[in-house]
């Protein structure tokens, strides 16, 4: 369960959450909160709540500019010392901004020389086209499409793919083994669609294929992790904030435990029920958007 999933609550809040929801460990995301800044503090909650930090996603979200310095480099670097320190085998990682030009031209170097010097994985993860006024803004340099970069590791994230119109099922084969992380959740439609927002709904209450995607990825027997990273900020209650964590995690370990068998090939003919049901849910949303 990452840290974002108790948002704007602090950083013990997590760890009790995912201790009473039964969560296997936490994914500490990197913001102001000072206390996901310090290995100390950070092991001491792991301890108290016997639930260990499992990845680290390093401070890339514009409320986070000026943590660890104004270097992205450097960020992503601390972000692996943390990692280390705290027992984290990954770090995530969001793809340059255009504007961090000298990060970007050097980026994909960076990530592998930082995952080598501290011994982590650092998964790249898709993001989505930025627009202002309908326009496309060419916000990430590369891009926002890891699948285009020469990525040694990659997260993926549905509420980011759905944002961009992307399949998930189709984003997940295209990653291949490159594929070691996964951000659990939800999105319900695209910006060509009218969508705006970066949704993380809970796992099942959009529209992209995350069912098919666990599914595959159990049935390729894929030993990554899966962390909810859900929008529960609505709940009115701790008790209706637990509620959606405990479905998430459900969600999960259903579809997980539901499919390990034998391994199909990347592209076999059971990867295709996924994906016609996902341009179903899509034919069927735009029906009711239009009616």
């Amino acid at each position: 369960m990452s840290t974002s999933c108790a948002y704007p609550l602090a950083t013990e809040h997590t760890f009790r959450l995912a201790k009473l929801a039964g969560y296997d460990g936490v994914e500490i995301m990197v913001t102001n909160d000072e206390v996901t800044q310090d290995p100390d503090a950070l092991l001491a909650l792991a301890t108290e709540y016997e639930m260990p930090i499992l990845s680290i996603h390093a401070p890339v979200l514009l409320l986070t500019h000026f943590v660890w310095g104004r270097d992205p480099q450097v960020k992503l670097e601390k972000s692996a010392e943390l990692a280390r320190a705290v027992g984290a085998t990954s770090v995530v990682v969001h793809p340059p901004f255009r504007w961090q030009a000298t990060y970007a031209d050097n980026f994909l170097r960076i990530v592998r020389e930082t995952a080598g010097a501290y011994a982590v994985e650092i998964a790249v993860e898709n993001m989505f086209p930025w627009k202002v006024k309908g326009r496309s803004l060419k916000a990430y340099s590369p891009g926002y499409d890891p699948t285009l970069m020469d990525c040694d590791a990659m997260t993926l994230d549905f509420s980011h793919a759905s944002l961009s119109g992307r399949d998930s099922l189709e984003l997940a084969m295209a990653m291949g083994d490159k594929l070691r992380h996964v951000h659990l959740c939800d999105g319900s439609g695209s910006q060509d669609e009218g969508q705006i927002f970066d949704e993380h709904l809970l796992p099942g209450r959009g529209t992209e294929p995350v069912a098919e995607v666990l599914e595959y990825l159990a049935a390729q027997n894929w030993t990554g992790n899966v962390v909810a990273e859900v929008n529960t900020r609505k709940a009115k209650s701790e008790q209706a904030r637990l509620d959606l964590l405990r479905e998430t995690l459900d969600f999960a370990r259903d579809k997980l435990g539901s499919a390990r068998s034998t391994e199909p090939s990347v592209g076999s003919e059971t990867n295709y029920p996924g994906i016609i049901r996902r341009a179903s849910r899509k034919a069927m949303g735009s029906i009711r958007r239009n009616s």
